[in-house]
C-alpha cells in the first residue's frame, strides 16, 4: 500500500497524542523506546500537534530541576482519541511501529 506523508505525517501525529493520553510514552526518550522514531522526530512530532488543535502540555515536576516531568494532552480539539484507540493496529502499521 503506497500511503502519502501527508497520511503518515497525520497519524505519527495522532499516534504520539495517543501514546502520552494513555500515559504508555510521557517523554521524549519513552516516545522514542515506543516508536523507534529518532529524537529529531519525536520533538518535531510534539511541536506540531499545535497544528491539529491538540494541546499538549509539558507539566514539570515539582522541586526538580533540568526539564524533569512528562507531557500530558489537556484537549484533542476535534480530534476523537476513541477512533485513534479502534484504528490503532492500522495506524501502527501504516507508520511501521512496533
Amino acid at each position: 500500500m503506497d500511503v502519502s506523508k501527508t497520511r503518515t505525517s497525520f497519524y505519527r501525529r495522532l499516534y504520539v497524542a495517543w501514546l502520552i493520553d494513555s500515559g504508555t510514552a510521557t517523554s521524549v526518550p519513552a516516545l522514542i523506546e515506543a516508536t523507534g522514531m529518532p529524537r529529531r522526530t519525536a520533538q518535531d512530532t510534539l511541536g506540531a500537534l499545535t497544528e491539529l488543535d491538540i494541546e499538549c502540555v509539558f507539566a514539570q515536576q515539582s522541586g526538580e530541576r533540568n526539564n524533569a516531568g512528562h507531557y500530558e494532552i489537556r484537549d484533542w480539539g476535534a480530534i476523537n482519541p476513541q477512533w485513534i484507540a479502534a484504528h490503532l493496529e492500522q495506524i501502527k502499521t501504516v507508520l511501521g511501529y512496533p
